[in-house]
């Protein structure tokens, strides 16, 4: 009975994830944050590379005025994550006075955390915040308790495309979301 309650419960919180990431809530709003990805020398991951996209064409539409770029470095030597997506950015056409970036976080909680920063210090008081479907759910979590005024906005391009690929991210979000609720980090 207890296995039964437990795996109700994961797929009713799978089932919320998956809604919640299947939503467009965008709205316009000071900026796009833009959750780091992997980079691999100077480009941007593949699924780092569709955030960015993302970001980019909110920013064309004019939803949001800025791209906030987040993601720091996994060895000393490596670009930031956040300075890759600004180059990527500016490739596509965004002009660089519109791009803020924050280059320390790794985490998702850190990314918010250094977001929080960079807006505050450029009197910024909205976002969109920009990642995969099944990874809003806890972003926007995060977000609301950091204090930031944020809507959310799936990747509709996102590369998790296979059921594998995608039932893999949404159960390390169950996880994760879970890890979050009981430690809130």
């Amino acid at each position: 009975m207890a296995v039964l309650a437990i795996a109700l419960w994961l797929a009713a919180v799978a089932g919320w994830i998956a809604a919640f990431g299947g939503k467009d809530h965008a709205r316009p709003s000071d900026c796009a944050i833009v959750l780091g990805a992997a980079a691999y020398g100077s480009k941007p991951s593949p699924v780092f590379a569709e955030r960015i996209n993302h970001a980019v064409e909110l920013h064309r539409a004019g939803v949001v005025k800025y791209l906030l770029f987040t993601g720091g470095r996994v060895t000393p030597a490596d670009k930031s994550e956040s300075a890759v997506a600004r180059s990527h950015a500016i490739a596509a056409g965004v002009p660089a006075a519109d791009i803020l970036t924050e280059d320390i976080s790794r985490t998702t909680a850190q990314n918010l955390r250094e977001a929080k920063r960079v807006m505050g210090e450029r009197g910024l008081n909205s976002a969109v915040i920009v990642s995969d479907p099944p990874h809003l759910k806890r972003a926007a979590s995060m977000a609301a308790d950091a204090g930031i005024d944020a809507v959310t906005s799936p990747t509709p391009t996102s590369l998790y495309r296979s059921f594998g690929a995608k039932a893999g991210f949404l159960a390390r979000e169950v996880v994760f979301l879970h890890g979050y609720w009981l430690t809130g980090k």
